[in-house]
């Protein structure tokens, strides 16, 4: 059913990493070491694999380290991780942002769900201040569970008492999105700010110029 002919969302969720923040990590080392050495680093090593652990509520430095420890031709890079999170996790992606804040002067709920670290999401949190903002946000380290997997949307709808048809979820991931429909949420798999900010228009919760 198409966002015209379903019904009008109580509460918008937002993911953070590639819909208000870039989350590129490839091309942030290629910044700061450069392609070749980011290449050989990232076939070594399962960065990403790190990450989930961080995602899952491991500590922060402590997951990073035991990984540098492991592999010492890449130790120093690898604990850029954790000591240049900030390098990493940028730049916010300015249109999304300002999304949040008209759903939210709108009077529309508004929600993170997101897969985060504990540690890392304190150091987001201090760089981007529009991370405060949401009305209640469901961050993957402090629940113990992480995107797609069933467990962490039922914890939100347990949580924020929301119908889950009257939930409205964007999200880069596909498997994501296609947790979250399963359960009946509305959805947007986000490939951009105007496409979200258009189907915020076409579920009534903004206006065009508000949207804009």
């Amino acid at each position: 059913m198409d966002a015209a002919h379903t019904p009008r969302p109580e509460a918008v969720l937002f993911d953070i990493g590639n819909v208000l923040i870039e989350w590129q990590p490839e091309a942030r080392y290629d910044e700061m070491i450069g392609r070749a050495r980011r290449e050989a680093m990232f076939a070594a090593v399962d960065l990403h694999g790190m990450n989930e652990r961080l995602d899952r509520g491991e500590d922060f430095r402590a997951v990073i380290h035991e990984t540098a420890d492991r592999y010492p031709d890449f130790r120093d890079e690898i604990l850029m991780w954790h000591a240049r999170w900030s390098d990493l996790a940028r730049p916010p992606i300015d249109h999304s942002v300002r999304l949040l804040r008209a759903l939210r002067r709108a009077g529309v709920p508004v929600f993170a769900l997101s897969n985060f670290g504990i540690g890392s999401f304190a150091v987001s949190e201090s760089d981007h201040p529009f991370l405060a903002e949401f009305d209640r946000r469901y961050i993957s380290g402090h629940m113990g569970v992480t995107k797609p997997a069933q467990r962490i949307y039922e914890m939100v709808e347990t949580d924020c008492a929301v119908a889950p048809g009257r939930l409205l979820f964007t999200d880069d991931r596909p498997d994501n999105i296609a947790a979250a429909a399963a359960r009946g949420w509305q959805v947007h798999l986000f490939e951009g700010p105007q496409g979200w900010a258009d189907r915020l228009v076409a579920a009534g919760l903004l206006t065009m110029d508000e949207a804009a």
